[in-house]
């Protein structure tokens, strides 16, 4: 049966352990990505399967070479919402779009805008993951959704850490669709992780998420993820 998003009337399997999310039914309106190796093909299905009128301000860490590329273009192509690279100062943030890290530059979120800037490293690479979630944790607090997509190393860990320590929400990429799944694997093992998903479920949940609905997903373990999931079950989204 495929999800109605009108209906909202998939559930899951009988008897399968389950877990409700957003149950405050706050409307989560900023969205922080992170992603490496394989994020490009990644970044460019998650965002083909966001609804056009999603409301909610995307930001989102690629890493990538040193050298300017139509990167934004790429993966915009498919995507109904508008991928752009914030210029230098970028004072206001709206809702529908995807800011994406400039190369060779960190993207954070400030209170009012956003700002790129080549400071040190981290994780031997630039932009990274972790300024911009511990920004948008900063500024927006609980109303921000970490996500962690393929990739390798840790970057992105301590940023979902400090999303969840505000009462956001953290999401990683299930590891076993995950061309690279050492990224969402440390997420896992480090963070207390709010759900572990296909790029397909997590389209739905974040659909769900930031028009402040509770959705209920697929509990699993955080503490050893599987190589090969059981058949997954598409989240029950509650009105």
């Amino acid at each position: 049966m495929s999800w109605n998003r009108h209906d909202n009337s998939v559930p899951l399997r009988r008897n399968q352990p389950r877990a409700t999310l957003n149950s405050e039914r706050i409307k989560r309106s900023v969205v922080v990505i992170g992603a490496s190796a394989g994020g490009v093909t990644a970044l460019a299905q998650l965002f083909a399967s966001l609804p056009s009128n999603l409301p909610a301000v995307i930001g989102v860490v690629l890493h990538r070479g040193t050298a300017p590329s139509g990167l934004a273009a790429v993966l915009g192509r498919r995507s109904a919402l508008p991928v752009i690279e914030p210029h230098e100062n970028q004072r206001t943030l709206k809702r529908g779009t995807i800011y994406l890290a400039p190369a060779d530059h960190h993207l954070v979120f400030e209170a009012g805008g956003a700002r790129i800037h080549r400071g040190p490293k981290e994780h031997s690479t630039r932009p990274a993951a972790d300024p911009l979630f511990r920004s948008a944790a900063e500024v927006f607090g609980r109303c921000v959704v970490g996500v962690l997509l393929t990739g390798c190393g840790e970057d992105g860990v301590s940023g979902l850490i400090s999303i969840s320590r505000v009462s956001g929400l953290t999401l990683v990429q299930d590891p076993a669709e995950a061309y690279m799944p050492f990224m969402p694997i440390n997420a896992l093992r480090f963070d207390n992780v709010a759900a572990c998903l296909s790029l397909r479920q997590m389209a739905l949940v974040l659909d769900a998420l930031t028009n402040g609905r509770a959705v209920t997903v697929p509990l699993r373990s955080r503490k050893r993820p599987i190589a090969k999931p059981p058949r997954r079950q598409q989240p029950s989204v509650k009105t």
